[in-house]
């Protein structure tokens, strides 16, 4: 897998950039926690430097929960 999809429910006063860095690094610390071997291969460099946010506007919640489930769905049958 080389990248994730989240669906993420945020107050608009929240920094986009601020949650993005905190998320990227609390995870971070959480997977070395769990698997130090992959610090050795990966170092401060787990997380690429930038993301992608959109917007979900009128979509539904279930709408995009459904998109999500599929692109896991076509990267098992990828791998």
């Amino acid at each position: 897998m080389d990248h994730v999809h989240l669906s993420v429910s945020m107050p608009s006063k929240l920094s986009i950039s601020n949650f993005m860095g905190y998320l990227k690094g609390k995870s971070t610390l959480m997977i070395y926690e769990r698997h130090p071997n992959l610090q050795s291969k990966w170092g401060k460099a787990f997380w690429a430097r930038g993301y992608y946010v959109e917007t979900i506007g009128n979509v539904t919640e279930s709408a995009i929960k459904k998109y999500i489930e599929e692109q896991s769905d076509e990267s098992r049958e990828r791998e």
